[in-house]
């Protein structure tokens, strides 16, 4: 579909989502995540990693011992892939990709440090508004440059890298279930968030048996990646697997309790759960999106891996 160009644009606020009916009366509707953004880009570094295959590869990284962490201890890698038409935002692919707010001090002490990293992803826009180049365009081999990013990462830190973690959202939700099944047993974490692809039956078997800890976050009411589409008819072979948890709350928040409406010409504030991410599936009051699953949010659950 055509996507507009959404760092031209201003968010409508005066917006009626479409599921508004369904809410109850003690529900409201947010329309602004409540943390502040475009504040931590300085902390991460850009890189190019040269690739025949898809063309360079643009990456940001933010570097734990770099910003002062113990030169001693071992890190998690954990990479962030953004959704269609971020790549087009420039450096605030960082922010919209829902990484930057892992970098800042408060979420690198819940995580006892992190090295956060960000490729981006050779897009560009048709006239007609298509983004050509996503990450969910599975013809163009970017699992080739992004482990490469990964190895690449853990070469040249080799006393302070640990635990691979890879989570994405929307087109990059899709990638990481793609990145999962061309690298079994690589990856120690991953997150598929808000996607519109899920693997065949097959694949997730074999998925469900590897060493990586999955976690699934998809809201019931996702306007883009619809549910009763996209994690639906898969449920129960997601329910089989061993390694795989399922986060699949009935509606995607802001930090401020109200149910997230995000509109630039379409509704699609259910299916931007990963602002919610980066509120680290947590509210402004302390508590968690999900007290049995991630009773520490989203930095527990990686620290935890």
């Amino acid at each position: 579909m055509a996507l507009p160009e959404f760092k031209k644009m201003t968010q409508d606020k005066t917006n009626i989502p479409p599921w508004i009916e369904f809410l109850n009366d003690e529900e409201f509707v947010s329309y602004s995540v409540t943390y502040k953004g475009k504040i931590y880009y300085g902390l991460f570094d850009e890189y190019v990693y040269p690739c025949e295959e898809t063309g360079d590869i643009k990456y940001y990284v933010y570097d734990p011992v770099k910003q002062g962490r113990s030169p001693d201890k071992k890190y998690p890698v954990v990479m962030f892939l953004h959704g269609a038409s971020n790549a087009l935002m420039g450096i605030d692919c960082i922010m919209c990709c829902g990484a930057e707010q892992y970098a800042s001090p408060a979420y690198q002490d819940k995580m006892g440090g992190a090295y956060i990293v960000v490729p981006v992803a050779n897009e560009s826009r048709t006239d007609e508004g298509r983004i050509d180049g996503a990450w969910s365009d599975f013809n163009i081999p970017y699992h080739i440059p992004v482990k490469g990013i990964f190895d690449g990462i853990a070469s040249e830190n080799p006393h302070n890298t640990g635990k691979r973690i890879v989570m994405g959202a929307s087109s990059g939700g899709a990638f990481t279930w793609k990145l999962l099944e061309e690298y079994p047993d690589y990856f120690d974490g991953a997150m598929p968030i808000s996607s519109g692809y899920l693997p065949d039956k097959k694949s997730l078997e074999k998925i469900g048996e590897t060493k990586t800890k999955i976690l699934v976050a998809h809201g019931k009411h996702d306007e883009m990646a619809e549910y009763d589409k996209c994690v639906e008819p898969r449920l129960s072979e997601l329910k089989a697997m061993k390694n795989t948890e399922l986060f699949l709350p009935e509606w995607v928040y802001n930090g401020d309790g109200g149910i997230s409406s995000v509109c630039y010409g379409f509704e699609m504030g259910q299916h931007c759960m990963i602002n919610w991410i980066q509120s680290n599936l947590m509210f402004d009051n302390g508590k968690s999106a999900d007290e049995k699953l991630l009773p520490e949010g989203v930095t527990g659950w990686i620290k935890n891996i």
